[in-house]
């Protein structure tokens, strides 16, 4: 394949996917830009179709018919349930882990194992199916204790049990099926991990990778990081949490043996390695890892990238060796999520979106829970939008970011107004 006038198809309907198609579009070697299923937003940009991303028969189907030349997965789902593996079976470059290297998001407890096998740092823990089992565990912890659904739940099967009764309470639900369905018939009872947390982003191919900028992402809901985990509510980049000394430290004791650690384990990964990291006053330690590009993490990321998306996906999708290095831009960006208040329970569906028009240079909208109803852009999730500021330090990019905020309307529109605090309280 001559890499010129590609088409690429974006699987996804998030503001993640939104971003990477994007970025993809900037490339000179892309021709057009696919998205399924996308959203309100996505569709307005790039022609879109309605395979759910659960549809591995039906997306191999619409790369073939379309003539796709690459394929990026975004969301974990599809990784863990094997749609890049049905790709390349057919032939289809595909950027992202077949379903192997997928079970590092896809099994919190595998992943636990994989940490203590390799000695990565990482919380001291147990796995368990069994309720008396993980209550006589429970006995043994100090508080607060971390009590984990083990498969996929979009970023809220985590909770942080400050009493002895809470955690029993969680655990119980959780392998009885009740609060997370099948992801958590399987436990994880982690040490509790006081600390910073940061998000390290690698694009990998094989046991060759590159380190793009730190982030840190939002998790809890309200203000001053309280309330409950959501998907996250805003993130920026770069954080000056993390030196270039420091980032180099984390590749050799963390980055190196895991890659290794999937190769001795039959992985050669390939894709985006997401590494959660909480640094401890005992060195960082891994909270978790994911398989694709965190959302909203992506939103601040990409646009920081000097070099072309779209060569280094390609290298990654075909096993080649990543450049040596990497060019960014010598500016940072913050993204705020427009939320529907009530997320991460319930909320309104349905409410028009009143958009700006002519947003400030270095700010834009991307769009997450929309979609288009006669004509109209609705609300469709819980995460709606993402506003994104960039600039030339993080100041003038929260500014803008803030700005854009304010010319977005929906009835139920919430977010937090502190995004980055703990950035501008460390200068």
């Amino acid at each position: 394949m001559k890499d010129e006038n590609l088409k690429v198809l974006v699987v996804g309907s998030g503001g993640r996917e939104h971003t990477i198609a994007k970025e993809c579009a900037k490339s000179p070697l892309v021709n057009q830009v696919l998205v399924t299923p996308g959203n309100g937003g996505i569709s307005r940009e790039f022609k879109s179709f309605t395979l759910g991303v659960e549809d591995n028969a039906g997306i191999v189907n619409l790369a073939q018919d379309q003539n796709v030349d690459l394929v990026v997965v975004g969301p974990e789902i599809p990784l863990c349930n094997g749609l890049v593996d049905d790709l390349q079976k057919v032939g289809i470059l595909a950027y992202g882990p077949d379903e192997k290297g997928a079970k590092l998001e896809g099994s919190k407890a595998y992943t636990k194992d994989f940490l203590s096998k390799y000695n990565i740092p990482t919380a001291s823990y147990g796995n368990f199916s069994d309720l008396s089992n993980a209550l006589d565990y429970l006995e043994t912890c100090q508080l607060p204790v971390v009590v984990k659904a083990s498969g996929l739940a979009a970023g809220k099967g985590v909770l942080i049990c400050e009493s002895m009764e809470e955690a029993k309470t969680a655990v119980g639900e959780m392998l009885s099926g009740d609060s997370f369905g099948d992801s958590g018939k399987e436990v994880v009872i982690e040490e509790f991990l006081s600390g910073e947390e940061t998000s390290l982003h690698l694009i990998c191919s094989g046991e060759s990778y590159l380190a793009l900028p730190m982030s840190q992402d939002h998790k809890k809901v309200g203000e001053g990081d309280t309330g409950l985990n959501t998907g996250g509510m805003g993130a920026y980049a770069p954080t000056s949490l993390v030196t270039p000394v420091m980032l180099r430290q984390y590749e050799e004791k963390i980055v190196k043996p895991t890659l290794a650690g999937l190769r001795s384990e039959g992985v050669n990964f390939r894709g985006t390695l997401y590494i959660g990291l909480m640094l401890t006053t005992n060195g960082p330690k891994v909270l978790e890892f994911n398989v694709r590009f965190g959302d909203p993490e992506t939103q601040v990321i990409l646009p920081l990238l000097e070099d072309d998306l779209v060569i280094l996906l390609l290298k990654s999708a075909r096993g080649e060796k990543m450049p040596d290095s990497i060019t960014f831009k010598n500016e940072s960006a913050m993204v705020v999520v427009l939320a529907s208040k009530g997320y991460p329970e319930s909320y309104p569906k349905g409410e028009p979106v009143t958009e700006p028009k002519n947003p400030v240079d270095g700010s834009f909208l991307i769009h997450a829970g929309t979609k288009e109803q006669q004509g109209q852009i609705v609300t469709s999730g819980g995460r709606v939008l993402g506003a994104v500021g960039v600039g030339k330090n993080l100041e003038e990019a929260k500014q803008k970011a803030y700005k854009l905020v304010k010319e977005v309307n929906f009835e139920s529109k919430y977010y937090r107004a502190d995004i980055g605090h703990r950035e501008f309280s460390r200068s």
